[in-house]
């Protein structure tokens, strides 16, 4: 918890949202210069930063369809760390995360090392599961000695259980709270709790067992809105996307008023629990 606290500069309600960065080079979607995607990224950094969010994650959601974790190029991992360099110049002492998609938990943190990133999300951390992309199996071990030979030890490494999108089947015997166990004795710096799919709440039940099973932060990834913020209340982190932006969906632009709203909510959580 201290390093979160240290980190975000409080342990509970602390906001992050997501930049999406258009489609990169060489993904079926790519249409703009990596200057482009970059100029984007850092309006919405920016657009975060004076609506006075916690940090923010990049993430390279529009490259899809997503490849299995190695088969992630270079050309995204070079891409990624010029804009996320940028976007890390906007937000200034706020932290910068990244993930890379899917599963390319070794390049994100290649991506913070080069960047001057704080933390990254990483799927697939303990225990194997089915994703769009195929079978995601473990990566702790090969993560963290990768994070200590390129000197990225102070890099946090925040990592979802049962995460979204998977199918769970071949770990059905062994329950979120288990898992959040595994993956704190597996030295995770936080565990992340999403629903089924982008914009689908957690379940709050998960969330409270979790927490009491584990000594590190429960963040909450996905379904975070201003009619149910309440209910995770006691979440040390809500990473927002879909909500923040027009209409609710991932794919739309940043609507600021909905950034507006929901930190107007948030002030009023954190002074209602003195947090």
């Amino acid at each position: 918890m201290e390093h979160f606290t240290v980190l975000f500069r409080r342990q509970f309600n602390v906001v992050l949202g997501m930049i999406h960065l258009k489609a990169l080079p060489g993904c079926p979607r790519h249409t703009l210069t990596v200057g482009e995607i970059q100029k984007a990224a850092c309006y919405e950094a920016q657009l975060y930063k004076d609506l006075e969010l916690d940090g923010v994650i990049v993430e390279n959601m529009n490259d899809v369809p997503y490849q299995h974790s190695a088969a992630v190029g270079h050309e995204i991992s070079a891409s990624m760390a010029v804009i996320c360099a940028a976007v890390k110049s906007v937000m200034g002492v706020k932290p910068v995360g990244v993930q890379v998609l899917a599963g390319a938990n070794k390049q994100a943190l290649g991506v913070a090392k080069a960047a001057g990133l704080d933390f990254i999300r990483a799927e697939g951390f303990v225990f194997s599961h089915v994703a769009d992309e195929g079978v995601m199996n473990a990566c702790a071990g090969d993560l963290l000695r990768y994070r200590r030979h390129i000197g990225a030890e102070d890099i946090r490494v925040f990592t979802d259980i049962k995460k979204k999108h998977s199918a769970h089947a071949i770990t059905s015997d062994v329950s979120i709270k288990e898992t959040s166990k595994a993956a704190e004795f597996f030295l995770s710096d936080g565990v992340i709790i999403t629903g089924g799919a982008t914009g689908q709440e957690a379940d709050v039940m998960e969330m409270k067992d979790v927490a009491e099973a584990v000594n590190i932060p429960v963040l909450i990834g996905s379904g975070v809105t201003n009619d149910n913020l309440h209910m995770y209340s006691s979440a040390s982190g809500l990473i927002v996307g879909s909500h923040f932006k027009k209409d609710g969906q991932w794919q739309n632009e940043i609507d600021p008023w909905r950034v507006h709203t929901f930190m107007e909510e948030v002030v009023k959580l954190r002074e209602s629990d003195n947090r």
